[in-house]
C-alpha cells in the first residue's frame, strides 16, 4: 500500500510540473466526460419527458380499457353499464379506475348556446393519465354530491365565456333540465383554434342529462389501472365477467398504454451510449498525444531513476498512473459540469412537456462519467508507460 500511495504522490507532483501540458488534454477529457455524464443523465429525463407524454394519451401501465357494444338491436340501459361496471372495479379490488363518456353538451354562453365537446370521467381519470390543470383545481370526491356541477374547461371555453378561472364562473347547462354549473379549474388549448371542451364527473352527468342525450352519448367505457403483470389474467376475467353481466354485447377488453416503451428506452439509451463513448475517445487522443511528448521531454529524468534502481514495474505504474490521477480530476469536474447544466436547464419545458415525477440526477449517470474518465486514463497512460519502460541508463546520458 506504501507503494502505491506514493505512487499517487509522485503523480500529482508530475502533474504540478507539468501543469501546463496536461491542462490542455484535461479540457478535452474534462469536455468528454461532462458530455457523456449529461447525455446519459438527459437520456432518463426524455425518456421520463416521453414516457409522461404517451402516458397523458393512453394511461399509466398497465391501463385496460373495457367496452360492451350491443350485438342486437337493443342497447342495454345506462344503469346496467354502472352496476356492471361499479362490480368489476370491486371485485378485482382496482384502485384507480374510471368511467368514460363522450358528448356533446349545449352550454349558454353570453354569445348564445353552443354544443361543446364534453368527457364525463372520474376523478381518477386525471391521476391515470397525469391530466395537470394550469388554472383552479381537477375534480374531487366532494364534487360528486354538488347539486352545481363541477367543470374543468379548456382556456378556449373560458374566452368564449369571457371570464377568468379566478372568477370562478358559472354556466347554464341546457337541455330538457338546465342547471347551473361552476368552472373549478382550467387547461390549455390541445391545439390552436380548438373549440371550446369540458370535463364534467360521470356521476353529474348521469344525474342531470337527458335519457335521450345519454343515449347518445353513445356505449360507455371503463379504463382500469392494473399492475402490468396482472394484465393477461384480467383481461380474461374481466372479458367472462362482463359477458355475463351485460347479455347481447360484445366485449372488449384491450390495453391502451404500449408495452413495448421499454424496447424502445432501451435501444435509445444504448445509442446514447455509443455517441458518449466517440466523444470521450476523442478526448483521449488528445491526452495520449500530449502523455507521449510528455515522456520524450522526461526520459534523461526516467533514466536516472531507473540507475538509481527504479525497477520496470514502478516506472511502469507512475507513469500509468498520472494520466489515471489526470483524467479522475477531469472527471470529477466534467461530472461537476453535467450536474450543474442539468439542474439549470429545463431539458423538459424545451421538450415542450412538463415532467411531474422529474428524476434527481441519475447516480449512474455519474458512476458512468467516473468509469469512463478512469478508463481512459489507464488507455490513455498505457502506451505512455510502455515507452517509458523501455527507456535505457544510456538514453540519460544521450539526451
Amino acid at each position: 500500500m506504501t507503494g502505491f500511495f506514493g505512487a499517487l504522490a509522485e503523480a500529482w507532483d508530475e502533474l504540478r510540473v507539468h501543469k501546463l501540458r496536461v491542462l490542455l488534454a484535461l479540457i478535452g477529457v474534462a469536455v468528454a466526460v461532462c458530455a457523456i455524464t449529461t447525455i446519459t443523465a438527459a437520456g432518463d429525463m426524455l425518456r421520463q419527458v416521453s414516457a409522461e407524454s404517451n402516458e397523458r394519451w393512453s394511461g399509466r401501465p398497465a391501463t385496460l380499457n373495457v367496452s360492451a357494444y350491443p350485438t342486437g338491436q337493443e342497447m342495454p340501459g345506462i344503469e346496467e353499464y354502472v352496476a356492471a361496471y361499479d362490480d368489476i372495479v370491486a371485485r378485482y379490488e382496482v384502485e384507480h379506475s374510471s368511467m368514460v363518456m363522450w358528448t356533446q353538451t349545449p352550454f349558454r354562453f353570453p354569445s348564445g348556446t353552443l354544443q361543446a365537446q364534453t368527457n364525463a370521467v372520474s376523478a381518477d381519470w386525471a391521476t391515470m393519465h397525469r391530466f395537470v390543470v394550469d388554472g383552479g383545481r381537477w375534480f374531487t370526491e366532494a364534487d360528486e354530491e354538488n347539486l352545481s356541477p363541477a367543470l374543468v374547461v379548456n382556456q378556449s371555453f373560458l374566452d368564449t365565456l369571457g371570464q377568468r378561472i379566478e372568477d370562478h364562473p358559472t354556466i347554464v347547462i341546457g337541455g330538457e333540465n338546465p342547471v347551473l354549473a361552476t368552472v373549478v379549474g382550467s387547461y390549455p388549448d390541445s391545439w390552436p383554434g380548438e373549440g371550446p371542451s369540458a370535463y364534467m364527473l360521470v356521476e353529474s352527468h348521469l344525474r342531470w342529462a337527458s335519457p335521450e342525450a345519454l343515449m347518445s352519448s353513445g356505449v360507455p367505457s371503463l379504463e382500469l389501472w392494473v399492475p402490468p403483470d396482472t394484465v393477461d389474467v384480467l383481461t380474461e376475467a374481466v372479458r367472462r365477467d362482463l359477458t355475463g353481466a351485460i347479455p347481447g354485447t360484445q366485449v372488449d377488453v384491450n390495453r391502451m398504454d404500449s408495452p413495448d416503451m421499454s424496447m424502445i428506452d432501451g435501444a435509445t439509451k444504448w445509442v446514447i451510449l455509443g455517441v458518449s463513448a466517440i466523444a470521450l475517445l476523442l478526448g483521449g487522443l488528445g491526452l495520449v498525444n500530449i502523455a507521449l511528448v510528455t515522456v520524450r521531454y522526461r526520459i534523461r529524468e526516467i533514466g536516472i531513476r531507473r540507475s538509481f534502481g527504479a525497477s520496470s514495474g514502478r516506472v511502469f505504474f507512475s507513469v500509468l498512473m498520472e494520466s489515471v490521477v489526470a483524467t479522475v480530476v477531469a472527471g470529477v469536474v466534467g461530472v461537476s459540469l453535467a450536474v450543474v447544466i442539468l439542474h439549470n436547464v429545463p431539458l423538459d419545458t424545451l421538450m415542450g412537456s412538463t415532467v411531474q415525477d422529474r428524476p434527481g440526477f441519475p447516480v449512474s449517470a455519474a458512476v458512468t462519467g467516473m468509469v469512463a474518465a478512469v478508463s481512459v486514463g489507464a488507455l490513455a497512460g498505457l502506451i505512455p508507460a510502455l515507452v517509458a519502460v523501455r527507456v535505457k541508463v544510456i538514453d540519460a546520458i544521450r539526451y
